[in-house]
């Protein structure tokens, strides 16, 4: 199956508008991460601190395994914790967004990154697909001239397209498909999203990366091996596919072009709002983990090792 078979079930606007979503996402959390190293300074630093201290209150689980959803689970290594999807959507609410259900997420107990699963019920996704990268990229770029014009007239920044950081590329044993894309602002400022989605019988499992840009290989090694304890559960495993399951109307290309976006506020860090294919997510990987590093400060505090 062709990259235009796999996207035949979109339009060209939804393309672009699924993915100026995505890239606005950069923009806004880029600002956020600009204005963390003033905090302390900031007449809001007690108003944070409020903040930090409500999401070491939230139920973070340090042992065992994760449970996402019906369909899959993750084993919670030492030294990390797992939120389960109604506290993953409180963490949202405490920046300053709707709470957003059946998202989990993951992360080191000092919280110098952070992964969110989300599953989407797309269908069994054929993965016979050849990955054309350079194509790929042709298409994600071609976007950015008619992205930028609606961010002009919101006032917003544009946002470019700078090229791969890690190629799509997809491994057909443990069926997941990854890739990092490296995004640039007007100042200059940049922004990495590195995304895995792991394919499963009746759809697809997206596993996002949330990591600061200088310690992106190394956390993304991390990643890497917290997925190795994902699963999904009995029935949802690719290979389980029978003659009459429901077939997806996309292929391995639209799981890179597409998806919805997770978009930041001024005030927060994601909004959700559709576009493309509904319920994927891109989170960007900017400075968001310096945010979250202060908070891990706390959230450390009075924990026992699982």
């Amino acid at each position: 199956m062709g990259l235009a078979e796999g996207l035949r079930a979109t339009s060209k606007n939804q393309f672009i508008t699924g993915l100026e979503m995505i890239k606005s996402l950069a923009t806004a959390i880029i600002g956020i991460s600009m204005s963390v190293g003033v905090w302390a300074q900031s007449p809001e630093s007690q108003a944070q601190e409020k903040i930090a201290e409500q999401v070491k209150a939230l139920h973070w689980i340090d042992q065992g395994q994760g449970e996402i959803g019906s369909n899959a689970t993750v084993k919670i290594p030492k030294g990390y914790a797992f939120l389960n999807d109604k506290d993953t959507a409180k963490l949202l609410e405490l920046y300053g967004n709707p709470p957003t259900p059946n998202h989990y997420l993951i992360a080191p107990r000092s919280l110098d990154w952070f992964a969110v699963f989300s599953f989407d019920d797309t269908g069994y996704i054929k993965d016979d697909e050849k990955i054309d990268a350079p194509e790929l990229l042709s298409s994600i770029k071609a976007a950015d001239a008619e992205g930028n014009k609606q961010r002009k007239k919101l006032g917003m920044e544009a946002l470019y397209t700078e090229g791969w950081q890690v190629e799509p590329h997809y491994d057909s044993q443990s069926k997941r498909l990854e890739w990092g894309l490296r995004l640039r602002d007007e100042s200059g400022h940049q922004a990495v999203n590195y995304t895995s989605r792991i394919l499963g019988r009746t759809g697809v499992m997206s596993a996002i990366l949330v990591s600061d840009p200088q310690s992106l290989a190394k956390d993304t090694e991390q990643f890497k091996q917290v997925l190795t304890g994902f699963n999904y559960n009995s029935g949802q495993t690719y290979s389980e596919f029978k003659n009459g399951d429901k077939l997806a109307k996309i292929g391995l290309g639209a799981l890179v072009l597409g998806g919805a976006a997770a978009v930041a506020t001024k005030k927060g860090l994601w909004t959700v709002i559709g576009g493309f294919i509904a319920a994927f997510w891109k989170f960007l990987l900017v400075g968001v983990a310096a945010v979250f590093g202060a908070i891990g400060k706390l959230f450390g505090r009075g924990k026992k090792e699982a």
